[in-house]
């Protein structure tokens, strides 16, 4: 499964429903306090809700005169069947589990009048209106058999042990007046709830990484990022343990059986009020602990914060390399200012491994970041800006130049502080002129030292501004207010005699009294025009 959305309704500064679309890679980037962090978290509620972040009573908005809280998830990439138990195999489409696109859209309410809020798990789905068959996914198996019979349906091709093939059969008998509508389906209930606990385990694995999560002993399953590993192992080989689990279970009630009949002749009516039932299912994960140490016996998580990230760049690279060869259960890695005690090149390594990382099929990565470096290594299309508006409300930005114009004037450009000289601008039209100019520099450099290399260079950033919007820079001037030298170039685009195709953006910008410069390039070099000296460079 993929996670295609986040829904956030009444949790923490988020009062009103907001919905924030996902990519491959998400960027969340904003002001301090101003919920990226909070975004993270109630994802870490939705999948785990444990030691790193569990719901409380205080979670709920103190704005807000009701204290349900919602967190939502819809998922894309939906299994096309689900084994609820060895005899029963459905579809979520087949359940009518799916909402009106297709997807499998899940929403949790906790109650935080409670001191410990419980969860409340529903589908948000297009559902059967029909009187008649609007509850059937809510029924016990006998309710469901009886509706059978009243409609004295044909049962040779039913399985009547399957609540599943029943619901089919009855759907089936109505499929001409459903009336599906957005509806909200408890899954805490009879076969629901059966469904519920297949869904899960198809979920992707979650993995949330705080920026100033703590140092602590018992915190190390939280700390060493191997707890994933196990998880993944685990839930790789499910169904071999929900096996082990109900030959378990099976032997253990067939002596609790025999012992009750035994106790039927010594106190009938004791022996008929007890059954045997297991309290929960075994928790795998718990059984497992793994750490890394060294020579000197210090585990990763009583090392220096610096050099856990570092463990955390190497662990992402692992399962890069792992998941380039084999396919593997899904996993969204969320990491908080993965820049945190890292040196700037270290910085600029981790954010290009989690791009990679989440090139595979079965990975997503999601960060906050604050870093006007690592923002611009990010496609435009994986960048996320929240902000707030007049009212209060949260609105989240993901596309167009008000995001691109709100995220330059919140992350800025940062010169180095030794330098009288302002910094410079060097505006593009797309990523391939970045990479482009990146890579001539680079040659350049190595042959003429003096010459500036665009690659780390703290004093020269270059942004592509995107070639259709650049008039709409240029006229709006977005970004006059960050002191810098703006070096702009465009491809010229319309062949002579006619005139390029940006001239007038290109005259716009050299009659500023800025230092301010732009280009339009030319095809005019040839293999012998080249230029031969520093000087001609």
């Amino acid at each position: 499964m993929r996670l295609q959305k986040i829904i956030l309704e009444n949790f923490r500064s988020y009062k009103e429903k907001i919905e924030i679309n996902l990519s491959d890679f998400t960027a969340l980037i904003g002001k301090n306090d101003i919920g990226k962090s909070t975004i993270l978290e109630a994802l870490e509620i939705f999948f785990n809700n444990n030691n790193t972040v569990k719901i409380d009573s205080s979670d709920c908005c103190v704005f807000s005169n009701t204290q349900i809280v919602r967190i939502g998830c819809v998922f894309s990439d939906i299994p096309k069947q689900i084994i609820i138990d060895s005899s029963c195999e459905t579809s979520l489409q087949e359940e009518m589990l799916l909402n009106e696109d297709g997807c499998l859209e899940i929403h949790k309410l906790y109650d935080c009048s409670q001191k410990s809020p419980k969860e409340s798990v529903y589908a948000i789905c297009n559902h059967p209106t029909h009187p008649q068959a609007r509850d059937l996914i809510l029924m016990k198996i006998n309710e469901l058999k009886k509706i059978l019979k009243e409609l004295s349906l044909d049962e040779s091709d039913i399985d009547l042990r399957s609540s599943s093939s029943i619901r089919q059969s009855i759907y089936n008998f109505y499929k001409d007046s459903l009336e599906c509508r957005a509806t909200e389906i408890p899954l805490n209930k009879e076969d629901a709830k059966a469904i519920w606990d297949a869904i899960k385990q198809q979920l992707p694995i979650y993995a949330l990484f705080q920026a100033d999560r703590p140092s602590k002993d018992e915190d190390s399953e939280v700390q060493d990022p191997m707890k994933i590993a196990i998880q993944e192992a685990i839930k790789s080989i499910h169904p071999d343990l929900q096996k082990i689990v109900q030959e378990i279970q099976k032997n253990v009630v067939e002596v609790a059986n025999r012992t009750l009949e035994h106790l039927k002749e010594i106190d009938a009516e004791l022996a008929n009020e007890l059954s045997p039932k297991f309290k929960s299912d075994p928790k795998w994960d718990s059984l497992f602990k793994l750490s890394l140490t060294g020579d000197d016996s210090i585990p990763i998580n009583k090392r220096g914060s610096g050099v856990r990230r570092l463990f955390l760049l190497s662990f992402f690279k692992a399962e890069l390399e792992r998941k380039r060869v084999s396919a593997s259960v899904p996993v969204i890695y969320a990491i908080e200012e993965p820049e945190t005690s890292q040196h700037p090149f270290n910085q600029m390594k981790i954010v290009k491994t989690l791009l990679g990382l989440s090139e595979n099929d079965n990975c997503q990565v999601i960060i906050t970041t604050h870093v006007p470096a690592l923002a611009g290594e990010i496609p435009v299309d994986s960048l996320r800006f929240i902000k707030r508006v007049d009212n209060g409300m949260k609105e989240i930005l993901s596309t167009g130049n008000e995001m691109l114009s709100e995220i330059v004037s919140t992350l800025g450009i940062n010169p180095e502080p030794i330098t009288m000289h302002k910094p410079i601008l060097i505006c593009v039209e797309g990523p391939n002129d970045v990479n482009f100019l990146k890579h001539i520099s680079s040659l350049l450099h190595s042959h003429y030292p003096s010459l500036p290399d665009l690659n780390g260079n703290s004093q020269i950033s270059i942004m592509p501004l995107g070639g259709s919007s650049l008039k709409e820079w240029v006229n709006q001037r977005y970004l006059k207010n960050l002191g810098v030298v703006e070096i702009h170039i465009y491809d010229r685009d319309n062949p002579p005699p006619l005139d390029p195709k940006y001239i007038h953006s290109a005259n716009s910008v050299n009659q500023r009294m800025d230092g301010s410069k732009a280009f339009i390039t030319r095809e005019e070099y040839n293999a012998v025009d080249y230029p031969k000296s520093e000087e001609e460079v």
